[in-house]
This record gives structure tokens, sequence and C-alpha cells, in this order.
């Protein structure tokens, strides 16, 4: 009895311990900060040092207010908004190798290969060199009604053939020997 009594106790502090765990992964993911509003972002992340401004954004087509958390540390984020007063959020961009993530798993740094896997199919993706580079495209699998767009950068040596604006077409050795991990990642609504 004594052992049965244990082996619960035992199993019940590993399930609080891994429910604190995923609780405090849910809270650096992007789905996170859906639907919020400024003060509700700053009531999540009192810690957050933010740090606010108006720029031209979007080929400098449109100003927006934006709001960036963690400044110049590796969860810097950056948020920007609707309306001047930050009560609807445009998009959330995050290209720094911290502890945010999709709600899916996908941080900076997943490799092609694993992007792939969590779509359930193969992703496709645009060229380097421009202002979208490396912007995937999720060829009709799970995540192609997501919010969630992302950018892969190679780690490998870029031929000539893999720039530009346009879906590269590329065999799966070309894609391995290019080494492609997730740069950036952006969430819209």
């Amino acid at each position: 009895m004594k052992k049965l009594l244990l082996l619960f106790v035992g199993l019940s502090l590993v399930a609080c311990g891994g429910s604190k765990n995923a609780a405090k992964n849910e809270r650096y993911t992007l789905e996170s900060l859906q639907n919020k509003s400024y003060e509700q972002v700053l009531g999540m992340y009192s810690d957050a040092n933010p740090k606010n401004g108006s720029e031209m954004m979007e080929e400098e087509t449109v100003e927006r207010p934006y709001t960036i958390l963690y400044p110049e540390t590796k969860d810097e984020i950056l948020i920007t908004w609707k309306d001047e007063s930050r009560t609807s959020i445009f998009d959330i961009n995050y290209s720094e190798d911290g502890r945010w993530s999709s709600a899916k798993g996908i941080k900076i740094g997943t490799t092609y290969d694993e992007l792939t896997k969590i779509n359930g199919k193969e992703v496709k993706f645009y060229g380097f060199g421009w202002d979208y580079s490396g912007a995937v495209d999720w060829n009709g699998g799970k995540l192609e009604d997501s919010n969630i767009r992302v950018f892969l950068n190679p780690e490998g040596e870029i031929a000539d053939k893999f720039y530009g604006d346009r879906m590269i077409e590329a065999t799966p050795e070309e894609i391995e020997a290019l080494n492609l991990k997730v740069s950036a990642i952006m969430y819209r609504d």
C-alpha cells in the first residue's frame, strides 16, 4: 500500500510540474497575445520594459504605432497596432532565438524538415535576397489557414538560382544542402 501511495504522490508531482512548464511555455506563444490591447499585454508581461513609437512600415506604405517588448534581448518582440490608441494588434514579429514560439512549436531555428512535419505536408518557399526573403507557403498543409507566417534562412551556401521574388523549385538534396531554418515568425490576425 505504501508503494502504491508513493507512486501516486510521485506521479502527481510530475504532473503538476509538467502543468507549470506547459503554462510557462504558453505564456511565450505568439497566439497568447491574440486579441489583446496594449494594457492587457502590459498586464501579462509587466517585466517587458516596453518601447513605443510609430514608423512607416509595409514597404513605407503605411505608418503604424508599435511596441517592442523585451528590447535588445533575445526575447525582443515587435507588436504593430491597427490604431494609435493601441487597442488592436495588427501583427507580431519575432526573429530572436529566445523563449517565443507559435502554439504549434515553431520557433527560431526550427528546421525545414521539422516545419514540414508540423505542417503535415512539404512546405514551399520563396527565394532569397529581397524584402520577403525565404517566405514560406504552407502548400495546403495543416498551417494553411493559420495566422502564422515564417521565413527561412539558409545556413548553407546559396546558389544564384535560389535568389529572387519567386517560388523556389529545389530537389531534396538541394534543400538539405541549404540547411534551411526559421529566421523570423510573424503572427497576423
